[in-house]
């Protein structure tokens, strides 16, 4: 059997959309519906700066503050866009909390990073806003726009995204026709 290995890497402020690519990978790893595929997926902060190229291929997410990916994630991003391009990529925000979500718009770099990157897919995911793990700066701004509180990620949804994205790694399936220059036996 192949081991295809995927990094999800990821930028979080306050551990929420840590938590989220935590469980994709935990959804990765193994996933049957990725037949003869081992998967081996890693978390790693985009602080750390990992090497996409080590990777078959690539989770990129970022908590959204503003409507903005944080700038660690986007400096990830601009930094490694060629290597990124090379592997099969998907990008994640995570933020809107409540229902109807809050905010309901895409956050503003998810077409900027869709343009640099050409993702073969990009998800919003519903977030958790826990008042006591903000500063003073983001409870004032969150109190001021009346934000919902509580935990709205959707925990079945992601394990569907997980299960979307294992199956499209089976070699038969990639855009050459033919595993990725990664794939290892």
């Amino acid at each position: 059997m192949s081991t295809y290995r995927v990094l999800v890497t990821v930028a979080s402020r306050h551990g929420s959309t840590r938590e989220l690519a935590a469980a994709l990978a935990r959804g990765l790893t193994g996933n049957p519906a990725a037949t003869g595929l081992d998967v081996i997926a890693s978390v790693v902060p985009v602080e750390q700066h990992p090497d996409p190229l080590r990777y078959d291929a690539v989770v990129l997410g970022s908590a959204v503050y503003g409507g903005c990916w944080l700038p660690a994630a986007r400096e990830y991003a601009t930094a490694t866009a060629s290597a990124l391009r090379s592997r099969p990529l998907w990008l994640f925000s995570s933020g809107p909390i409540g229902s109807p979500p809050f905010p309901d718009a895409e956050p503003y770099d998810v077409a900027t990073m869709t343009a640099l990157l050409a993702p073969r897919g990009s998800r919003v995911l519903p977030g958790r806003l826990e008042p006591a793990l903000l500063g003073f700066a983001e409870r004032a701004v969150v109190t001021a726009m009346r934000a919902p509180v509580g935990d709205a990620r959707d925990w079945a949804g992601l394990r569907a995204w997980a299960d979307e994205i294992a199956s499209s790694l089976t070699p038969a399936r990639t855009s050459a026709g033919s595993p990725p220059s990664g794939l290892r036996s």
